[in-house]
């Protein structure tokens, strides 16, 4: 008989749900537990802590000494007084809200609080935006869409050459660096504003209903829209999430945190829960990304957290740390409750690996949850309460979360109603309109299927997206969600993702997305070698028709079926759309831009052969 695993000790405040059946399969769904009281705006959160313990850190990040610069709540609630009042004084309003074109750092966690106090909507943007994009086209739809009063990023210099194209006229703010030939606003004449009546008369009249800030959905083959938050959303979202995770209102989280704060899983989500809970963010400047992951890991050789957040990419590299470094597993599994990953499938060879480092190491695993959210949900809609999860588990609704279950062919879509779910798009009625169903229910897109329907109280899997699914030519429904998932796990650690064909055709087929620089080093290549050399190495070929031929042997259908391969030696383009702002594909995009490669994939006489793509030419 197997021993069950044993956990650190972990309790989850939701657990158990209600079904109530409607007509033609329509379904609601609703957890048992109610959604307590929460603030009116989480500013109230900032007085509070300010008030309790004005000397505890709220938000730290190194200085060019590598030293942690802290600021407290304290001093955080003064910076908030001031900047509001510089903001007022340059008339910002809804109609004129901050654009924040710069990643996360202190000045911008500050410029945040402003905004919160003075009831000034802001919009953090991608910086890829200004930085990545040679046109500039999504920097300039959003300057024109928000009509924003004030422009800041933190290196002037850096992001001129953007705000000069698509702003020139508009206030640019900026921490250092101002670039020459512009007229430039030092973020520390912000700082130094008097804060005074007219400050307090805005706070004041904040309430549930005022704009917090616009966040940019990653949008389609379309521009993004701007997704309004309200205070009500912000606070009634994280009131679900401690509800849902006791621990975090025990005793004050510590985050060391790099998700970047123009999405909802860094901002709404992490940010808010150091802030509502009275915690600590120290902002980790590493990324998920070969180079970045070093500076990840000295920062947690550093910190030590009580929670920890990432995406999968994040956990698989830290996962293979963990599993070298037995002096970062014990900084890193000292006081740390929970694990939580979200914004793609966690691969099952991470997952074990994390389980098993954690057990090495204190003697009990770690529990790793995971959910389902949006931007349009402030982020979380559902969470998993189990302490055993497999891949592609949900869980169930939030306190306060109605969800409603609508049949969609041979999908079942999930649709949101409750405190947390936005309004609407900014300055887009149509698409506003076009969001939400005729009871109030925000439509998702997402699909969802029960893990267990005899038994509803475990919840939900993820089950892909409905507008991503397809026929084949012979009517067989494809399920692109999970056949991406399998995929994934098949191709880890060199196949970053996949994007699925076969649409009106008799077979299904991938366009494969290499991690280049694994395959680089399974190839035993060069930095200096091109993709094309790297891609086209035995090594890294030999791994990929292994793939496709695992891929072939497991499947029981055609449904499932890969038969043919192509690999990408041209990377997914950000100005394109291929890459959401969140650093995943587009399929759709992907699809739409890449049609002749689609072709030449089925042109093959033998389907069950990989083939490398030939590089695209410039004019691509």
């Amino acid at each position: 008989m197997n021993t069950p695993p044993r956990y650190r000790s972990f309790r989850f405040g939701i657990g158990g749900v209600d079904v109530v059946p409607g007509a033609d399969g329509v379904s609601i769904v609703k957890t048992r537990q109610p959604l307590d009281a929460y603030p009116a705006r989480l500013t109230d959160k900032l007085i509070h802590w300010a008030t309790v313990d004005p000397d505890r850190t709220y938000m730290a990040r190194r200085d060019q000494d590598g030293q942690w610069r802290r600021i407290s709540y304290g001093q955080a609630l003064q910076s908030a007084r001031r900047i509001g009042q510089a903001l007022l004084q340059r008339g910002l309003s809804a109609e004129r809200p901050l654009l924040i074109l710069s990643e996360n750092d202190l000045e911008h966690a500050m410029l945040v609080l402003g905004c919160h106090y003075a009831g000034v909507p802001y919009a953090p943007v991608s910086s890829a935006y200004s930085l990545l994009s040679k046109d500039y086209a999504k920097l300039r739809h959003a300057v024109q869409l928000l009509t924003p009063g004030l422009i800041f990023a933190a290196h002037g210099e850096k992001f001129a050459a953007a705000v000069n194209a698509v702003a020139p006229e508009i206030e640019f703010v900026v921490t250092e660096a101002p670039p020459a030939g512009r007229e430039c606003t030092l973020y520390a004449e912000l700082e130094a504003t008097r804060a005074g009546d007219e400050v307090e008369r805005a706070f004041a009249a904040t309430g549930p209903e005022t704009i917090v800030k616009f966040l940019f959905t990653s949008g389609s083959t379309k521009m993004p829209k701007a997704v309004i938050n309200t205070q009500r959303m912000m606070c009634s979202n994280l009131q679900m999430i401690v509800q849902t995770f006791p621990f975090l209102g025990e005793e004050p989280p510590i985050l060391i945190d790099w998700l970047p704060w123009n999405h909802t899983f860094g901002a709404n989500h992490n940010v808010g829960i150091v802030l509502y809970n009275g915690g600590t963010m120290y902002i980790d400047e590493g990324k998920p990304t070969p180079q970045g992951l070093a500076t990840t890991l000295a920062n947690l050789h550093d910190i030590s957290p009580t929670v920890y957040f990432n995406v999968p990419v994040g956990w698989e590299g830290i996962a293979h740390a963990l599993e070298k470094d037995q002096a970062l597993r014990e900084k890193f599994y000292s006081r740390l409750r929970m694990q939580f990953y979200a914004g793609a499938a966690l691969a099952q060879p991470v997952w074990d690996k994390l389980h098993a480092t954690a057990e090495a190491t204190c003697g009990e695993r770690i529990v790793m949850c995971c959910g389902l959210g949006m931007t349009e949900t402030s982020p979380s809609a559902l969470f998993v309460a189990d302490l055993e999860v497999q891949a592609g588990q949900i869980g169930i609704p939030t306190p306060g979360m109605e969800i409603k279950l609508v049949p969609n062919g041979d999908k079942i879509e999930i649709r949101y109603r409750g405190p947390n779910v936005t309004p609407g798009y900014w300055r887009a009625p149509e698409q506003t309109a076009e969001a939400f169903d005729e009871e109030g229910y925000f439509r998702s897109g997402d699909a969802v299927r029960w893990l267990d329907p005899a038994h509803p109280d475990r919840g939900f899997m993820f089950d892909g997206r409905v507008a991503e699914d397809f026929k084949l030519y012979t009517g067989t429904w494809v399920s692109v969600g999970p056949l991406r998932a399998l995929i994934a796990h098949e191709g880890a650690p060199y196949l970053q993702d996949a994007v699925i064909t076969g649409q009106d055709r008799k077979e299904i087929g991938m366009l494969i997305v290499p991690n280049i620089e694994r395959c680089r080093q399974l190839a035993r290549l060069p930095a200096e070698a091109s993709r094309a050399e790297v891609l086209n190495a035995a090594p890294v070929r030999d791994f990929f028709q292994g793939v496709l031929d695992r891929l072939q042997s497991h499947a029981t259908g055609s449904s499932n079926r890969v038969t043919r391969a192509l690999v990408l030696v041209d990377p997914p383009s950000f100005d394109r759309g291929e890459i959401t702002d969140k650093g995943s594909i587009n399929q759709r995009a992907v699809l739409t831009h890449r049609a002749a490669l689609v072709e030449t994939l089925y042109a093959g006489t033998d389907p069950a052969v990989l083939t490398v793509q030939p590089a695209l030419s410039p004019a691509h």
